[in-house]
């Protein structure tokens, strides 16, 4: 934005104020579509018109199929008034932007949106979940991309720019995503590289196998995660810093909260909060595996779920104020929320279902 405001000779604040009114989305440039018609085929399906041919022809002749040709000259005067020029200009008219948004005239789906948005659910949870819910009922059907437009373009006036508060960025205005890379793992001795782990694990086939990490807060605070492979199921567990004994005697009390067939391996960063890992095995017969260095997406389903509960626990946060009971009552939500990768079902329902 300070390069845009220098080329334009104004300051910083003004180019802020126009993205963010514009939803900060820059809107691409108006091109034809490769999969539509040319031209150049529209004047071949004219010419065949007038050497009356049939569709099934003049498909031929342009390598397309007939039910193409037939659509194309019934929404453009029928055989006798079709005009090459006329259809495509017609084509390009009708694809004009921008038209009358799909929640404007909907009340009970944007109050239905807005209540899920109060919830922290995220645009596309919603998404999945009204399909789940109303799945014959197109007029419930929406994009998460048009929940996301309507929020952050406010000319659309149908949902409140407040409810932005709801969502997990709080941006207020779209950005591009960016990533960092962490460096300097812990070095730990007799590690199970995850290389080593069972393809039973890797397939996500049966529940119990968990993958976990440390989210950090200021004045060295942090909060242990566990997130089981198959169903998504969160799990968080107060510790006090993240010396390897108290790391490890929290995730040992953890770990008797399941039965055994529920708990079969454990899947961690190389972090040197769990440096004595052979500990927690000899006391709970759970066998350990570590990512390789630098290689975080290894654990993705953990990586995805700290992410999430960064709405709960920003960075840059003191953690150590965060009772056991207050992050069991978080993880009973994340648990409750439907998830795209289950089919918009929910971690809950469906870590149940595998138990049963």
């Amino acid at each position: 934005m300070r390069e845009i405001a220098r080329w334009l000779e104004r300051g910083p604040s003004l180019v802020s104020k126009v993205l963010q009114r514009a939803g900060g989305i820059q809107p691409a440039a108006r091109s034809r579509s490769t999969l539509g018609l040319s031209l150049d085929e529209r004047e071949s399906i004219s010419r065949g018109l007038a050497s009356g041919k049939s569709f099934r022809t003049i498909a031929q002749e342009i390598n397309r199929s007939p039910s193409t040709v037939s659509r194309e000259v019934g929404r453009n005067g029928g055989r006798v008034s079709y005009r090459a020029a006329n259809a495509d200009q017609a084509t390009w008219d009708r694809a004009l932007r921008p038209k009358l948004c799909k929640l404007a005239q909907r009340a009970r789906l944007v109050k239905a949106i807005a209540k899920k948005l109060k919830q922290q659910w995220s645009p596309q949870q919603i998404s999945g979940w009204l399909r789940r819910r109303y799945p014959n009922n197109e007029r419930y059907h929406v994009s998460h991309e048009t929940i996301y437009k309507t929020l952050y373009i406010q000319a659309r006036g149908v949902l409140e720019k407040e409810l932005v508060l709801y969502l997990r960025t709080q941006r207020v205005m779209r950005c591009s995503r960016q990533s960092s890379l962490k460096t300097g793992p812990g070095k730990i001795v007799n590690t199970v590289s995850i290389s080593e782990r069972p393809a039973s694990v890797e397939d996500r086939a049966i529940p119990g196998h968990w993958e976990g990490d440390l989210i950090i807060g200021t004045n060295n605070s942090c909060i242990a995660t566990l997130v089981e492979r198959k169903s998504r199921l969160v799990m968080l567990a107060k510790v006090t810093d993240k010396t390897t004994k108290v790391v490890i005697d929290a995730l040992i009390k953890q770990s008797n909260k399941l039965p055994v067939e529920l708990y079969k391996s454990l899947t961690w960063d190389r972090g040197s909060e769990l440096a004595d890992h052979k500990r927690f095995t000899v006391a709970t017969d759970i066998p350990v595996y570590f990512c390789d260095p630098r290689s975080p997406w290894q654990r993705g389903s953990n990586e995805n779920t700290n992410r999430l509960l960064r709405q709960y626990f920003p960075k840059g946060t003191d953690l150590t104020g965060h009772s056991q009971v207050e992050l069991n009552r978080v993880a009973r939500q994340l648990n409750d929320r439907p998830r795209k990768t289950l089919d918009y079902e929910t971690p809950a329902v469906h870590f149940a279902a595998c138990v049963a």
